[in-house]
């Protein structure tokens, strides 16, 4: 058994060097922000931050006063659930089942027994994910 939900999440472009995610995640606790997920990759010559806020209202007042550069919002999805062989290829089959192509997925075994993901599809087929994946909205 899983709980899937749509979140929010914001995007901002940051230099590709130590010590950018642990200042902006130090400034983000300072502020009182909780988040959900928080994901970093390259980006060319530098890197894009993902944060999956618990409280989107006050995740961008945040950000405002911290001084970050948020792109616009998108959606994406939290996945929380009971870890067992063949969770997240089953979570997988449903969109491919709905023919809706993953743009992202990240999971991971969070022990005792559960599991988690935040999986990303195009803002067009987020509707359709919704409701193939049995979404609730954050």
């Amino acid at each position: 058994m899983e709980t899937i939900r749509k979140i929010d999440y914001f995007a901002i472009d940051v230099a590709n060097k130590p010590g950018e995610g642990a200042r902006l995640l130090g400034a983000l606790r300072d502020a009182g922000v909780n988040l959900l997920a928080f994901t970093g990759f390259p980006k060319g010559r530098r890197a894009q931050i993902d944060f999956l806020p618990d409280d989107s209202a006050a995740f961008k007042a945040a950000a405002r006063r911290i001084g970050l550069r948020l792109k616009p919002k998108k959606v994406g999805f939290l996945v929380q659930g009971h870890d067992r062989p063949g969770a997240v290829a089953d979570l997988m089959a449903r969109l491919t089942g709905a023919k809706i192509n993953i743009t992202a997925i990240d999971a991971v075994c969070a022990g005792e027994g559960r599991y988690g993901a935040i999986l990303w599809v195009k803002p067009p087929d987020v509707g359709k994910a919704a409701k193939a994946l049995g979404a609730s909205s954050s």
